[in-house]
């Protein structure tokens, strides 16, 4: 048990101090007005979005940029009435998705039809879930100039008890994962991105080999990132505050279904990692816990300050989803959750479900 205080206390000492500021919530992209207004392919790729697509292109044809701009929708063969909700508009193009073949990621499919489709310098990516403030577009393009890549953390939604009780935690381990002063860092090999918005050149997409460079990737935007970092680009990754995503998690499992979908892969489907990883998990999280309640007295102290620490670090998430510090409380139950549904994403693999989305394998 001294051991595992030490232990504990020690890498919170590490994640406080020296993890990148991963707990600040920051930065965040605001209103800006950009030097200069080159053209934008916006290419979002839809399968079965008929709920929400009326909301994101009416956002996006709002868009106050006076450059020219162009909505390639990528119709990905859905089965409902995602076209019909589109609607029509002269900046607005329509494009029906051709079979996606072997070894493409769906999604990943979409998006390179819809860069083939345009020519503008810039290609914004943006998801069919996603809501855009008028100012987005130019906010986005305003940060470009110095670098090869801008993606945000969207704001997610939150309504639901599900969603309260775990989405600000989704954001908080993705920043614990990859911290954003580190993302933004060129000294730093640490690279991410949030697939929500991702505002590239044409000319950086060529330059790593196009879509095709990520073409199976399942967690694409991390792959993207990473490309354009290995080959010498600067990214920006940050909060929004300008868009936001309207796709709804009303019930636990469909959260769960949401990190299940592709925990195992950002594993890599080790089981090493997996089983590595359930250790590290325990040691930040369950660990401190126990001690407060088997401990010898100063390994209970132990514990009680790595709690505390956790629970602090969480606050910033908690303020910028306008939700109770109290919840902080409840970050070893929350990481449970997340632990078990990574672990249920192995066994969906190692049964060979595969990872999932629109009633369709990510691949084949």
């Amino acid at each position: 048990m001294s051991v595992i205080a030490l232990a504990a206390l020690a890498t919170w000492a590490y994640l406080i101090l020296a993890h990148g500021r991963f707990w600040s919530s920051l930065p965040e992209l605001m209103p800006a007005v950009p030097a200069a207004y080159p053209d934008v392919d916006i290419v979002v790729p839809a399968r079965d979005e008929e709920e929400t697509i009326g909301a994101v292109i009416a956002s996006l044809l709002k868009q106050d940029y006076p450059g020219k701009f162009r909505i390639l929708l990528v119709d990905d063969n859905s089965t409902d009435a995602t076209v019909e909700r589109a609607g029509r508009a002269p900046n607005l193009r329509l494009i029906r998705g051709d079979p996606k073949p072997q070894g493409w990621a769906g999604k990943m499919w979409a998006l390179r039809q819809g860069v083939q489709a345009g020519e503008a310098p810039l290609i914004l990516f943006t998801d069919a879930d996603i809501v855009h403030d008028p100012k987005h577009l130019s906010a986005l393009v305003a940060r470009l100039p110095d670098l090869d890549l801008v993606s945000e953390m969207v704001h997610l939604n939150c309504a639901s008890l599900a969603e309260r009780a775990l989405v600000p935690a989704f954001v908080y381990f993705f920043q614990m994962l990859y911290p954003f002063a580190r993302v933004n860092d060129p000294r730093s090999r640490v690279a991410a991105a949030a697939g929500g918005t991702v505002l590239i050149p044409r000319a950086v997409l060529e330059r790593i080999g196009g879509i095709d460079a990520v073409k199976g990737a399942l967690i694409d935007d991390v792959a993207l990132a990473q490309k354009v970092k290995a080959a010498g680009g600067s990214l920006y990754l940050g909060h929004s505050g300008l868009a936001s995503s309207i796709r709804p998690y009303p019930h636990f499992a469909d959260v769960w279904r949401m990190i299940a979908r592709t925990a195992f892969t950002q594993l890599r489907y080790s089981a090493a990692l997996l089983f590595l990883t359930v250790i590290g998990l325990s040691l930040v999280w369950f660990a401190p816990v126990a001690l407060l309640f088997v401990g010898r007295p100063w390994e209970r102290l132990c514990g009680l300050a790595v709690f505390a620490a956790a629970a602090a670090s969480y606050l910033p998430t908690l303020r910028r989803y306008q939700r109770s510090a109290l919840w902080a409380l409840m970050l070893p139950l929350i990481a449970a959750f997340y632990t078990a549904a990574t672990i249920g994403s192995a066994l969906g693999h190692w049964r060979g479900a595969g990872a999932r989305w629109k009633d369709r394998s990510y691949l084949g």
